[in-house]
C-alpha cells in the first residue's frame, strides 16, 4: 500500500507545470484549504459504474456548492486500484453548503452517506497533501529555502 501512495505523490508532482499557480511561496498547513486529498478506489467487483455515478451525484452538489472538481484518473496498468481522485480540502462552509444542498435532493449525508458509499467499493484511501508544486521547489523548501 505504501508503493502505492508513493506512485500516487510521484505521478501528482510530475502533473505539476512551472505556472505561477505552483510557486508555492509558504507551506500551507496540512487538512486546510488549499490543501488537496488523494483519494484511491477499489470498486467492488460489479459496482464501478454504480460508485461512478454515486461520485457524478456527489460532484454535483460540489459544483454547485462552488468547489472546484475533482481531478480523476482511470487505472490502466500496474497497482490494483480502479481509481485516484485528487479534489480541492474545502472549506466548513462548503461542507456545510454541499450537506444543505443534499439533503435538498433527499441524498444521505454524514454518517449515512459513507456507509452507502461503501456498498461500491472494496477499499479506499485518502491522503491529504498540498501542491503542485515543482521537484526544484522541494528541494528549495528541504534545504531551509523559501
Amino acid at each position: 500500500m505504501r508503493h502505492s501512495m508513493r506512485l500516487a505523490v510521484l505521478f501528482v508532482s510530475l502533473l505539476a507545470f512551472d505556472t505561477p499557480a505552483t510557486q508555492a511561496q509558504a507551506e500551507p498547513p496540512p487538512h486546510e484549504p488549499g490543501s488537496y486529498i488523494v483519494s484511491l478506489y477499489h470498486a467492488a467487483p460489479g459496482k464501478q459504474l454504480d460508485f461512478l455515478e454515486w461520485m457524478a451525484a456527489r460532484a454535483a452538489l460540489s459544483k454547485q456548492a462552488g468547489v472546484a472538481p475533482a481531478m480523476w484518473f482511470v487505472h490502466q496498468d500496474g497497482d490494483s486500484w480502479d481509481y485516484l481522485a485528487i479534489a480541492p480540502v474545502t472549506t466548513p462552509e462548503q461542507d456545510k453548503k454541499i450537506e444543505e444542498l443534499a439533503k435538498k435532493k433527499n441524498l444521505p449525508t454524514g454518517f449515512a452517506a459513507g456507509l452507502e458509499l461503501r456498498q461500491y467499493i472494496l477499499k479506499h484511501t485518502d491522503t491529504f497533501s498540498w501542491g503542485p508544486i515543482s521537484v526544484e521547489e522541494l528541494i528549495q523548501a528541504a534545504k531551509g529555502g523559501n
